[in-house]
């Protein structure tokens, strides 16, 4: 099992990979998780040993962007490769909340070779498995999902059907309020591979990966 950590600052991303993440998804502060500074990115490219993914999201709110924030957005993208990262995190949707499949194919394209990762704009999304099957088309790496539901555990059953369907190329992360005392049966009820889960609360993140990896 793969274990993402949110983390947002230098310390908590020392402190993630510290008890046992495997990747660090770097957001900036802000409702959600914002892009991250250039200085906080360069800083935890510096000492972490893991894969680092940055957030790309210029603003808090909606997933619909405007074009002065695609531009943004495109520049971020650039910095975040410039700068070492493995892979970027974002999202674009339509007035509609469908999968704006057009802003995505372009930045699968300006992200390469990082990965790419969809964030969990795709549970706003009308239809999941319509929108899981136009980023599967578009070559998206990564879906983080919380089964168009609350929790990812309340939206288990319609993770395992992503899973099912991903293949081997594209990797479904279940996320949202994942921790120690639900992620077994997490993993039990959708055979997911990958979990994300915030970094804030260190003990608790570190009772996750214990719960996963017991000794």
């Amino acid at each position: 099992m793969l274990i993402e950590a949110y983390v947002d600052s230098l310390e908590s991303a020392v402190a993630a990979e510290a008890a046992g993440a495997d990747r660090l998804e770097l957001c900036g502060p802000g409702e959600g998780g914002l892009t991250p500074s250039d200085d906080l990115l360069r800083a935890v490219l510096a000492v972490s040993k893991v894969p680092v993914h940055a957030m790309i999201r210029p603003r808090e709110g909606d997933f619909v962007y405007s074009a002065e924030e695609i531009e943004l957005m495109r520049k971020q993208i650039e910095t975040a490769k410039r700068a070492g990262a493995a892979g970027v995190v974002l999202g674009v949707l339509r007035e509609d909340s469908t999968i704006d499949a057009e802003r995505m194919w372009e930045f699968i394209g300006r992200a390469r070779a990082m990965r790419l990762a969809f964030h969990r704009a795709f549970d706003q999304t009308p239809d999941a498995d319509a929108a899981f099957e136009t980023l599967r088309a578009l070559g998206v790496d990564i879906v983080l999902t919380s089964g168009h539901a609350a929790t990812a555990l309340e939206g288990a059953e319609t993770i395992a059907r992503h899973v099912a369907r991903a293949g081997d190329r594209l990797s479904v992360l279940a996320g949202g309020k994942v921790r120690a005392g639900n992620v077994r049966q997490l993993a039990e009820r959708t055979a997911v591979r990958e979990v994300h889960a915030r970094a804030s609360d260190v003990a608790e993140f570190r009772a996750l990966v214990k719960t996963l990896r017991p000794r």
